[in-house]
């Protein structure tokens, strides 16, 4: 079974899909792709409608590793239950095409007077309505940061997830995964870490990949620290403090992800 180790942690299967959360990714001196792959490969094994916004890697990269994990995209694309928008290749299309209606399209924000995300949250209401015989709804992001990039102000930004959870978690009742990524030099006063901390305040489920503090390891590729809010009447609710925490290392290997407690490696006995 595709990563059991991560599912095992979480708390996540295809037979039991948690409803209504928001599950924030981060990354800092390390890459969290592993986190988007399993994710998308979860969701898709358990049947349910994935709209996916790829704003940095192409739909053919994305395919390749799932095919690694035993997923076809191009059958769930074909089959509507994959929603992929190719933000790359639609944003260069976006910045040569000719005429007024930009904001028509996903990414007309580039183009458009305004630097809000109207257009692209547009997108993800048509692509995560109307699931048909694929349920829930899953909205997927696999980088938040790189829209500071292009010029939309963390505001902007925290205005779109804030509209898209209330869409796809409550009026859905679906999941939303979004991966913020933070530069190991800057500081708290940055996009990339304001845009973190805001959007830590809003998630259920929050994973955060880091190096290892004592530099490169062959067989240690890094620690994740997971935290999440407790469920249930005395749970705290949008806003509140992340309730639990765990840290472990972990080594991504071509097919799936082995996960330890800190020290307790054979690297490292």
């Amino acid at each position: 079974m595709m990563l059991p180790d991560l599912g095992s942690l979480l708390g996540f299967s295809t037979e039991k899909i948690e409803k209504g959360d928001f599950i924030l990714l981060s990354d800092r001196n390390a890459d969290a792709s592993f986190l988007i792959n399993h994710f998308l490969s979860l969701y898709l094994r358990a049947g349910c409608k994935v709209c996916f916004l790829g704003l940095v890697q192409s739909f053919s990269h994305y395919s390749a590793v799932a095919l690694r994990l035993g997923v076809n995209l191009v059958q769930a694309r074909e089959q509507g239950q994959l929603v992929f928008l190719e933000g790359l290749k639609d944003s260069v299309g976006q910045l040569l095409q000719q005429g007024p209606d930009s904001e028509a399209y996903p990414m007309g924000f580039l183009r458009g007077s305004q630097t809000d995300l109207r257009s692209l949250f547009r997108f993800v209401q048509r692509s995560v309505g109307g699931a048909g015989e694929w349920s829930p709804s899953i909205l997927l992001v696999d980088d938040l940061s790189v829209l500071l990039s292009l010029g939309v102000s963390v505001e902007a930004i925290l205005d779109f997830s804030h509209y898209c959870r209330t869409t796809v978690c409550h009026q859905l009742q679906g999941n939303m995964v979004m991966l913020v990524r933070v530069g190991e030099d800057e500081d708290d006063e940055e996009g990339p870490e304001l845009l973190l901390k805001a959007l830590t305040h809003q998630c259920s489920l929050a994973l955060s990949i880091q190096g290892l503090p004592t530099g490169y390891c062959r067989d240690i590729h890094g620690q994740v620290e997971v935290r999440w809010k407790e469920r249930g009447p005395g749970a705290a609710g949008p806003g509140g403090a992340l309730a639990q925490k765990k840290l472990l290392q972990y080594k991504v290997h071509d097919k799936g992800v082995s996960f330890f407690a800190r020290g307790t490696s054979s690297a490292v006995l």
